[in-house]
C-alpha cells in the first residue's frame, strides 16, 4: 500500500468535521487523520465517538509536538490562521491553511515571509474553487489569450444569504475583533481569488461599502467596488449577504472575446473572428445599416461555446486535499500555494480602506493605515484586544 500523509486537523467545527469525514470516506486517498484538535471539551467527545482510533487532543501546540502528525489543517478563526501555520511551520510541520489566510496583510506577510525560510515544507491554502473544473477551463482560455486582452470584468455573487440567526449564534462572529469583517473575509474569499487568479491583480480600488445595512453587525454585509487594472481596463465586484435569491454572475470581456458565466456552472465563451477593434474599423455606413435592419450574421463575426461541469459536493475540497498531499509525497505542484493567500486578504483591506477614508487606494497601501482603522473598530466594539 502507497504511504499516507498523517494528518491533524485543528478546530472540529463545520469545516474542520467535513474534512475528517470526507478522509475518512475513503474521498482522499492519500491521507489518513492521525490526530484532531479542539478546545471544546463536547466536540473531544464527538470526536471520540465518532473516530476511535484517532488521538485527539485539547492543545494545537500540543499535537504539534506529539510526533502523531507530519501534516495539519488549521479550520480556525481567521485570525488565528497566520499565528497557527507558523506554529507548525517553526516545528518542521506542513500546512493547509483554511481560507483566508488572515485579517489583515501585516500578519499574512509575516506568515509567508516565514514559510520562505521552510521551503522544504509545504505551504498551502484551502482555496477548494480552484480545483472547480469550470474555473480551472477558464483560466487556460484566458491565459492563452483566447478572447485577447481584458478589458472589463464583472462579478455579482449575492448567493450569500444569511439570516440574522446565523450572527447572532456566537459573539465573535460578524465583529471586528473576533472575524476581522463580514462578507469580504467570510464569504467572499474565494471570488476574489478567483476573480484576480483568472483575472490579474488590480493597480487600485475604489469601494462604496455598507456595515450593518440589512443585518444588526457591525460588519459589511454588502460590498460594490470598482478596480483599475491599468491601460484601461476595470473590474466591478458586487457582494451582499441580504439577498435571499441570490445572483452569481461573472463577466470577463477581452478585445477578441467574452466570457460569461453563470452560478459557477455554465459559461458561454465568444471568440471573435478578429480584434473588436479591427471588426469596428472594417465597417462602413452600408454595413451599420444592414446591422440596423437586423441582416447581422452572427458567424460572420464571432463563435461561441458553451461549457458545462458537474462537480459533486466535496469534490473541490477533497481534491485540494489530495493535492495538498500529492505535494508532500512526490512534489506535485499545488493547486493554491499559500503565499497566493496574500492576494484575497489585500484586495479585501484595500476595500475596507477605500470605504473608511473614501478614497482610491492602491494595493500597495500603507498596511499600518489599514491596521490603525481596523482597530479603532476593535475598541469601539469593546469585545476584543486591539491587533498588532
Amino acid at each position: 500500500m502507497s504511504r499516507k500523509v498523517r494528518l491533524g486537523v485543528v478546530g472540529f467545527g463545520a469545516q474542520g468535521s467535513s474534512y475528517a469525514k470526507f478522509i475518512a470516506d475513503g474521498l482522499v486517498p492519500n491521507i489518513e487523520v492521525t490526530a484532531i484538535a479542539d478546545v471544546d471539551p463536547a466536540k473531544r467527545e464527538k470526536i471520540a465517538e465518532l473516530y476511535p482510533d484517532v488521538q485527539v487532543f485539547d492543545d494545537y501546540v500540543t499535537m504539534l509536538e506529539s510526533g502523531v502528525v507530519e501534516a495539519v489543517v488549521t479550520t480556525v478563526p481567521h485570525y488565528l490562521h497566520p499565528q497557527m501555520g507558523i506554529q507548525a511551520l517553526e516545528r518542521g510541520i506542513h500546512v493547509l491553511l483554511e481560507k483566508p489566510a488572515g485579517v489583515y496583510t501585516k500578519q499574512v506577510k509575516e506568515l509567508n515571509e516565514f514559510a520562505g525560510t521552510r521551503p522544504e515544507l509545504t505551504f498551502a491554502i484551502m482555496f477548494n474553487q480552484r480545483n472547480n473544473p469550470l474555473y480551472r477551463k477558464l483560466k487556460e482560455i484566458v491565459d492563452a489569450g483566447e478572447i485577447g486582452k481584458i478589458k472589463r470584468t464583472n462579478w455579482i455573487i449575492t448567493t450569500w444569504w444569511r439570516p440574522q440567526g446565523y450572527y447572532d449564534q456566537s459573539e465573535w462572529r460578524a465583529t471586528w475583533g473576533g472575524e476581522g469583517g463580514g462578507v469580504l473575509v467570510n464569504q467572499a474569499p474565494h471570488q476574489l481569488d478567483l476573480w484576480q487568479w483568472i483575472c490579474g491583480v488590480p493597480q487600485s480600488v475604489f469601494s462604496k461599502v455598507a456595515y450593518g445595512f440589512r443585518r444588526n453587525i457591525a460588519v459589511e454585509d454588502e460590498v460594490t467596488a470598482v478596480v483599475d487594472y491599468g491601460d484601461g481596463a476595470t473590474g466591478v465586484f458586487v457582494t451582499a449577504t441580504h439577498d435571499i435569491t441570490g445572483t452569481d454572475r461573472f463577466e470577463i470581456l477581452g478585445d477578441q472575446g467574452k466570457i460569461v458565466v453563470e452560478d459557477s456552472k455554465t459559461a458561454v465563451v465568444t471568440r471573435l473572428n478578429k480584434p473588436e477593434r479591427e471588426l469596428s474599423e472594417a465597417m462602413d455606413m452600408d454595413d451599420v445599416r444592414k446591422m440596423f435592419q437586423g441582416q447581422f450574421n452572427p458567424a460572420d463575426f464571432y463563435t461561441q461555446e458553451t461549457i458545462a461541469f458537474e462537480s459533486a459536493w466535496g469534490a473541490q475540497h477533497s481534491g485540494v486535499l489530495e493535492n495538498f498531499a500529492a505535494n508532500i509525497l512526490d512534489g506535485t505542484p499545488l493547486l493554491a500555494p499559500g503565499t497566493d493567500g496574500m492576494l484575497g486578504v489585500r484586495l479585501a483591506n484595500a476595500i475596507h480602506l477605500s470605504s473608511w477614508t473614501g478614497k482610491e487606494v492602491s494595493m500597495d497601501f500603507d498596511e499600518d493605515e489599514f491596521l490603525a482603522e481596523l482597530n479603532k473598530r476593535i475598541a469601539a466594539e469593546g469585545k476584543f484586544p486591539e491587533r498588532a
